[in-house]
């Protein structure tokens, strides 16, 4: 696959899969879009980018606060001048149970970033896929449609991406821009420790997730990289609407 010269914005791109997929868009030839809100951490993964092929465009943003949004898609098209593929991947979890006093504060702070800023990005940025004919990739997760404990906050938010992706794939089709969701179950990144979960405990929660899966694993950032990047590209040029789930068989548990 390349995407040489082809303009691409990850978004939560600091870390986890966000920066797996940055570096191989780059590694591909991609002009990528490095957005995330920790400098330190997008550092690292500019030089990793740099390493693998190609500097990036770095953007300091929150993509929840709309002015930074908007930064983003300014930014993107004055370096570039063009969008070619979106791909919503910021998103967070919550440790409040459901009830305590917290619970309506939590629920807005993990909608607003997992549903409501992908929703508001893709706005931003259509009409530059349109002219391209680019496409859209929203990270989501098997828990769209798998609960699991506390999940009452995320497990919505990404259900509610899932329904964004399908109906917006509907609308955008006729006009050339595809719209798809990639599903993960279990994968390796510091989403258990930007929870504020302590690492005695962490390591234990990872041990759990791979007993909730047929392959008795969990995945590495990679390999949900390795699918974003195939949809991506003109081979998955007749795939729209779909949801790609890499979970090691949770789902069939």
């Amino acid at each position: 696959m390349s995407f040489k010269d082809k303009v691409v914005i990850v978004t939560g791109a600091s870390s986890g899969i966000g920066a797996a997929t940055a570096v191989s868009f780059a590694g591909q030839g991609a002009n990528v879009v490095l957005v995330a809100r920790n400098q330190a951490k997008l550092d690292n993964v500019t030089s990793l980018c740099f390493e693998a092929g190609k500097k990036p465009l770095v953007i300091n943003a929150d993509v929840v606060k709309e002015e930074d949004a908007k930064r983003v898609i300014e930014e993107t098209l004055k370096a570039y001048g063009k969008i070619d593929v979106l791909v919503n991947n910021a998103g967070k979890n919550t440790t409040v149970t459901f009830g305590s006093q917290d619970t309506m504060a939590a629920l807005d702070d993990v909608m607003t970033l997992n549903y409501r800023a992908v929703v508001h990005l893709t706005y931003l940025a259509l009409p530059y896929l349109l002219q391209s004919q680019g496409n859209i990739i929203n990270v989501s997760s098997i828990a769209s449609t798998k609960t699991f404990p506390n999940g009452w906050a995320y497990c919505p938010s990404k259900a509610a991406v899932d329904s964004f992706t399908k109906s917006l794939a509907l609308e955008l089709g006729p006009k050339g821009v595809r719209v798809n969701a990639v599903n993960p179950g279990p994968v390796k990144t510091d989403i258990i420790d930007n929870m504020g979960i302590p690492g005695s405990v962490s390591d234990k929660v990872w041990e759990s997730m791979k007993a909730m899966t047929a392959l008795h694993r969990v995945s590495e950032t990679q390999e949900v990289a390795d699918v974003i990047l195939f949809l991506a590209s003109d081979k998955a040029r007749g795939v729209t609407a779909s949801r790609w789930i890499t979970d090691n068989g949770a789902q069939a548990m």
